[in-house]
């Protein structure tokens, strides 16, 4: 009776297994399996490993590309570099320079205590500070004295007359020798000519540069309408700075 019941039971094992349903899923992993063992890579995993293998090679390729160059500059590098010493060895300026002279050891002052010897010794150099000061106030003096020497600047100006005669009848060039007439310092009488006026009438223009701080056009004109015989008026045609 037991060992009926234990057929049973592996007969109800079997029933609850489904690896019938799933026979060919099986039957590629089998097949997959032999072909490994003998040696024979399925397409599809071949193909995946050669594009493996190619991408890995080809970043084998860029970095060995870019060994090179790096090898190349540090070759020019050193190309360089050995250049610069060849010409610094064989310049004058590589050679050894002489020795120096030896500096003289400084001696050691010895302080002793005492107002005497303290007093003697001029630590911040008053006799240096006096001579600069000196030398300061002297060229200070001489650049003074340069700047009175120069010409005071003397304003000007340049001043155009209408000297205006009575009539036709004046006789214009003694007109013009009484405008001539009038001296003094600090005016200087110009270039003259006659300016048709109307009715044959002609007027004096002349030209004269006075001083502005000698004379003024006030002081000129009251000098010409002196000559009241020849002279009936004066104006100011144009005055200019100088």
């Amino acid at each position: 009776m037991p060992k009926k019941s234990t057929k049973m039971s592996g007969l109800q094992c079997l029933a609850t297994e489904n690896v019938w349903f799933d026979k060919q899923r099986y039957d590629d992993a089998e097949k997959c399996f032999y072909e490994g063992a003998n040696g024979t890579v399925p397409k599809s995993s071949s193909h995946a490993g050669d594009q493996e293998l190619a991408s890995r090679m080809k970043g084998m390729e860029l970095e060995n590309q870019t060994l090179h160059r790096v090898v190349e500059e540090m070759r020019a590098a050193l190309q360089t570099l050995e250049l610069r010493v060849a010409s610094l060895e064989r310049s004058p300026a590589a050679v050894t320079c002489a020795k120096a002279a030896p500096v003289a050891p400084v001696k050691p002052v010895k302080v002793e205590n005492g107002d005497d010897e303290d007093s003697d010794i001029d630590l911040f150099g008053s006799d240096d500070d006096e001579e600069a000061e000196r030398i300061k106030q002297e060229r200070l003096d001489a650049y003074a004295a340069k700047k009175s020497k120069k010409p005071a600047l003397i304003a000007k100006s340049s001043i155009l007359l209408d000297v205006k005669p009575w009539d036709d009848e004046t006789d214009m060039g003694k007109l013009e020798e009484c405008v001539r007439s009038v001296q003094m310092d600090g005016l200087l009488w110009g270039a003259s000519k006659l300016v048709p006026v109307g009715y044959g009438i002609k007027k004096l223009q002349i030209n004269c540069v006075v001083e502005d701080d000698k004379v003024g056009t006030d002081i000129l004109e009251e000098e010409l309408t002196k000559f009241e015989d020849y002279i009936q008026s004066i104006d100011v045609a144009a005055f200019n700075k100088i």
